[in-house]
């Protein structure tokens, strides 16, 4: 049966003008836009990790430095004290700098990871 020319169809391709969202579509990076619940648990966890971080460091620098002043006062020697600050206390304090900055760096990689990847 040969169509009638009026009858033609016409199909017209393009991009969608709107995403259709499935039932299970879930977007953490939208949960935190949207300072939902969720986000704000995910926000929090962050800044838990990010606190626990910080206090371990603290932890250490008071653990470090705290016994100092009784050094000082058990050795009344200047060049002792110099010597305990410039050789004993730099070396620890650059390294436990370079561990939390490496730490803090982490912990914010994997929030990015955990919020990208879903």
């Amino acid at each position: 049966m040969p169509q009638d020319p009026t009858e033609r169809r016409v199909v017209v391709t393009g991009p969608p003008r709107r995403a259709r969202r499935s039932s299970g579509y879930y977007r953490p990076r939208t949960e935190i836009d949207e300072q939902t619940t969720l986000g704000h648990t995910y926000v929090r966890s962050l800044m838990r990790i990010q606190l626990r971080t910080g206090l371990i460091v603290f932890a250490v620098l008071v653990l470090l430095v705290g016994p100092l002043p009784l050094v000082f006062a058990a050795a009344p020697d200047a060049r002792l004290e110099w010597a305990v600050l410039g050789f004993g206390l730099y070396p620890p304090l650059v390294l436990l700098a370079r561990w939390y900055v490496r730490r803090a760096e982490r912990n914010e990689r994997d929030f990015v990871r955990l919020v990208e990847d879903r």
